[in-house]
């Protein structure tokens, strides 16, 4: 009976955003922003040959990460096969660029104007890395003969391969600043970021390729698929639960303000709380590890497998497959060491103690100053490493049960199963997935709220 009136209540609420003229106009307004962006991942960039799916294998490289990033877009060659990840890659950059330089250190500071500067060196620094990243796709697409060829079927040669690179790259280029700039609009004029809207559907279109593998494991008849694909929708639903409670667990650190008397009147007095996050450093950590852990794989890809075959770079090579138990045990240690490394030059201690100081503030118990610090500094170690072990169970459910999965079930001698069952979803999309979802929930609850609509967390 209560799920039943909770449901009720979620659809009410959605009827009463409806009606509101505003906000409807900013949810279609969103929704076909978003309908753009599909219909540009499915448009092929000239000059290219793609007629199936790019293979880009099924090991542990660049190309698999930016396949899962980007949905059915960078398989296909598509205009919009960069998507926003060199949007990403420029936000990081510049988030650890803003610490180790004082300029940046000091717009970031300066409020919505130095924003508003710090943005458009963004936007610089996302087409620059967008052309550096379409530049070495197109050597990738030329090396595996995915370029159109002439009359002859040889390739083209002299100017017409000049142009025919020109035009590649400028296309794919050109595809990630208007992925930039649907993402700005949908922020100015939508509901929710942008950014993470675009990278939410982007791996949302993934969806119907996941049920279609799990489908072909229904297909091959075997009884031990019959009972894993349920287990891995119902754990699916789990973690999904699991990441929505890690995303609004938080630490409340009390605070007392002492009383002050300016004229006849009294300041202060009151008791509040200093709020961290359980998982402050959010995502990035997985994606750091990911990426570092992409490149001997990506390595690989560029080297004739007659070089290496039978020697030590073999067995170096299949320890960052990420069908491996070395592979996962790193990725664990890499998650951990940049969760901590986020929380070092996201939170400063002292500047916390200081700010509290100087604002008559106090932790009960905790004298102002170094022992304040010190305090805070044990409060964010826990805490760091209590996210980044969630972090680890997110992020490493896929690999360890696709390995239990490929050691446990056989695979059959006549037909073309291998055994095993592997997952093509990652965690990093999973926590990508619920946390945008979950922000532009409470960005459409606000908007309730201040039309006095009972909203979602009430």
């Amino acid at each position: 009976m209560g799920s039943e009136m909770c449901i009720r209540d979620r659809i009410k609420t959605f009827v009463n955003a409806w009606k509101v003229a505003d906000i409807r106009k900013k949810l279609l307004f969103t929704a076909f922003v978003i309908l753009v962006f599909r219909i540009g991942s499915v448009i092929p960039v000239p000059f290219l040959n793609i007629v199936d799916e790019i293979n880009v294998g099924k090991g542990n490289t660049i190309l698999t990460y930016l396949s899962l990033m980007t949905g059915s877009a960078f398989t296909y060659g598509t205009i919009f096969a960069m998507s926003i990840t060199p949007y990403i890659n420029a936000s990081i950059i510049m988030q650890l660029l803003a610490v180790a330089i004082p300029a940046l250190e000091r717009l970031q500071k300066e409020g919505e104007e130095g924003r508003k500067k710090i943005g458009t060196i963004t936007r610089f620094v996302t087409v620059g890395l967008g052309l550096l990243q379409s530049l070495a796709y197109f050597f990738f697409l030329r090396a595996n003969g995915y370029l159109m060829k002439d009359a002859s079927g040889a390739a083209f040669t002299g100017f017409d391969a000049v142009f025919q690179a020109v035009v590649i790259i400028a296309v794919l280029t050109a595809g990630t600043a208007v992925i930039m700039w649907l993402g700005e609009q949908i922020t100015i004029s939508g509901i929710g970021n942008g950014i993470s809207i675009i990278l939410f559907a982007g791996i949302v279109s993934r969806f119907p390729t996941l049920i279609k593998q799990l489908f072909q494991y229904l297909d091959t008849g075997r009884t031990v698929y019959k009972v894993l694909v349920p287990v891995v929708c119902v754990i699916f639903l789990l973690m999904i639960a699991y990441i929505v409670f890690m995303d609004n667990s938080e630490r409340r650190l009390p605070i007392q303000y002492a009383k002050r008397v300016v004229g006849r009147k009294m300041y202060g007095g009151q008791s509040t709380h200093m709020p961290i996050k359980i998982n402050m450093s959010g995502v990035l950590p997985i994606i750091f590890a990911s990426s570092i852990l992409s490149l001997p794989g990506t390595v690989q890809m560029f080297i004739s497998a007659d070089k290496y075959k039978g020697t030590g770079w073999e067995k170096f090579f299949d320890a960052f497959q990420s069908d491996s138990w070395w592979y996962a045990g790193m990725y664990f240690l890499l998650i951990i060491f940049f969760a901590y490394f986020y929380s070092t030059i996201q939170y400063n201690p002292i500047e916390m103690a200081n700010n509290l100081r100087k604002n008559n503030g106090a932790i009960p118990g905790i004298r102002p100053g170094k022992p304040t610090s010190d305090y805070i500094m044990r409060v964010l170690s826990r805490l760091t490493l209590i996210g980044s072990l969630m972090l680890c169970i997110v992020a490493l459910f896929p690999i360890v049960y696709s390995l239990i999965c490929k050691a446990a079930i056989p695979p059959l001698e006549t037909g073309g199963d291998d055994g095993g069952m592997s997952i093509t979803l990652g965690g990093t999309s999973i926590i990508i997935m619920c946390g945008v979802a979950l922000e532009t929930v409470r960005q459409l609850e606000s908007q309730l709220m201040m039309r006095h609509y009972k909203g979602f967390l009430d």
